[in-house]
């Protein structure tokens, strides 16, 4: 992951995940040495998952969809950050899933293989549990792609039958899908989610390409829960940093 990822402001009624930045002008502080990279990210990752998981609400989310609006948005890694995050806050099972079967990624996090996963759940019969691994002395689990990944998702019905099923088997999932704008896949899967965050890259995703992406979710009726801005390669100030 880069070392820096910011919860995006409204995006033509995109509702942000995060702080945001107030007032046109700031007092002078005296500069103090940037706190690690590292802690900042996990301070950052907690504050997403704090507002899309552990907040009270009429509509208390369970499974959340990550999406890309374009390639290379560091989607799977601000998927499988927020998965660890939530798994140390909560006490119940959480899993995260790679459904991007275009461009696998999540077992290259866990360092892992990819040789069983969600394809071959979706072509057998056995229990979803069969296919997801647990990390060592921790309530995360994980689902690769599978070995027969590099496709399109297949069979619709088989995809809805096998995340529901890991719906009912988890206490929280989050599902890491290709970018929503060059594929239907994140579409088919936006269905069976309680909403969708979307990952846009710092200085490369297009402000279009978001718009467009959003209109194509409310269009399927999709409940956009967020944005995070990723990949934010320049340093912030600790006081402004603090602010957002």
């Amino acid at each position: 992951m880069s070392k820096y990822f910011q919860m995006l402001r409204k995006i033509d009624g995109i509702p942000r995940v995060g702080g945001n930045v107030s007032g046109d002008a700031f007092p002078t502080y005296e500069m103090r040495p940037l706190p690690d990279p590292h802690s900042l990210i996990r301070e950052e990752l907690l504050k997403l998952v704090q507002k899309l998981f552990l907040r009270s609400g009429d509509h208390p989310v369970k499974v959340v969809m990550f999406a890309g609006t374009e390639c290379g948005s560091g989607c799977t890694s601000v998927c499988a950050g927020a998965a660890e995050a939530l798994a140390a806050q909560v006490d119940g099972s959480v899993c995260v899933v790679d459904a991007n079967l275009r461009f696998p990624a999540l077992h290259h996090w866990f360092s892992a293989d990819n040789q069983w996963g969600l394809t071959d759940a979706i072509a057998k019969r056995e229990p979803i549990c069969n296919f997801a691994r647990r990390l060592q002395g921790s309530n995360l689990w994980f689902v690769t792609a599978g070995s027969r990944s590099s496709a399109a998702l297949p069979s619709i019905c088989r995809v809805t039958e096998r995340l529901t099923e890991l719906r009912n088997v988890f206490s929280y999932v989050l599902i890491d899908v290709p970018p929503v704008i060059a594929y239907a896949d994140g579409m088919q899967v936006a269905q069976l989610a309680d909403g969708v965050v979307l990952v846009l890259a710092s200085n490369a995703s297009r402000k279009e390409a978001a718009r467009r992406a959003k209109e194509s979710l409310e269009f399927a009726r999709v409940r956009i829960l967020g944005a995070v801005l990723n990949k934010r390669t320049f340093p912030t100030p600790e006081f402004l940093y603090s602010r957002i």
